[in-house]
């Protein structure tokens, strides 16, 4: 297993294996440890790239504005550094969101794209888990101003509240084959995740027995829908 600064300001990542890059972005608050339950089993046929998002896990936060296209621009340069120019995604939760983006403005660096919780904009969350984070984003707005951790804690709430902002109707550029997953438990309304795989028109869908975390709560099924979708 190899783990290595590239970037200038050193995006962190995990790598293992051998084969065509599959590339692994974890959710909001979280690093590329979420996938541990696919960085092993994924690794036996492909380059398994885990990698730590800006200002997440061994990743520094940086100067660039703490948006999603951020992000997106963030593993463009990374790919660019590994010289990886056709690579698999499987994106969970923000990272998902992140990964729609990318595929959308640089859709020549992706064979195929699997994501798993993800949404288009902030009311596809259902209200039970959006609106205690809009009443967080208001808690530390102001606080946000004078205090580290209220800044950072300010800035993913706001990947939340505030973002993304993708069309429906834009969905309709991805070319790729795309993988729609989410858990039939998931804090994803259901009629979002459906919006999504009927905006893409080379998708397929599914939902999984579990919550927002299907990756770990029920990883043997999700591996072996992702793995299917990936030799189809």
């Amino acid at each position: 297993m190899k783990r290595a600064d590239i970037m200038p300001f050193g995006l962190y990542y995990t790598e293992k294996g051998f084969g065509t890059p599959l590339v692994l972005l974890h959710g909001n608050g979280e690093n590329g440890e979420y996938f541990k339950n696919q960085i092993d089993y994924f690794a036996k046929k492909y380059r398994v790239i885990a990698v730590d998002t800006r200002g997440h896990g061994k990743s520094p936060r940086g100067n660039k504005p703490f948006r999603l296209e951020t992000f997106a621009d963030d593993l463009k340069s990374f790919l660019d550094e590994n010289n990886l120019k056709r690579v698999n995604l499987l994106g969970f939760s923000d990272g998902g969101n992140i990964a729609l983006i990318f595929t959308l403005k640089y859709p020549d660096y992706v064979n195929k794209l699997a994501v798993n919780g993800a949404n288009l904009f902030p009311s596809g969350l259902k209200a039970g888990f959006l609106l205690p984070v809009k009443l967080l984003y208001g808690l530390f707005y102001f606080p946000a101003r004078f205090n580290k951790r209220a800044k950072r804690r300010l800035e993913l709430l706001a990947l939340m509240a505030k973002e993304p902002d993708i069309l429906p109707e834009q969905l309709n550029d991805i070319k790729c084959p795309v993988l729609v997953m989410a858990g039939t438990r998931d804090l994803i309304k259901e009629k979002h995740t459906r919006l999504i795989a009927g905006s893409v028109p080379n998708s397929r869908l599914c939902f999984l027995n579990g919550d927002h975390s299907i990756a770990k709560t029920n990883s043997l099924e999700y591996n072996k829908t992702v793995e299917k979708f990936l030799e189809e």
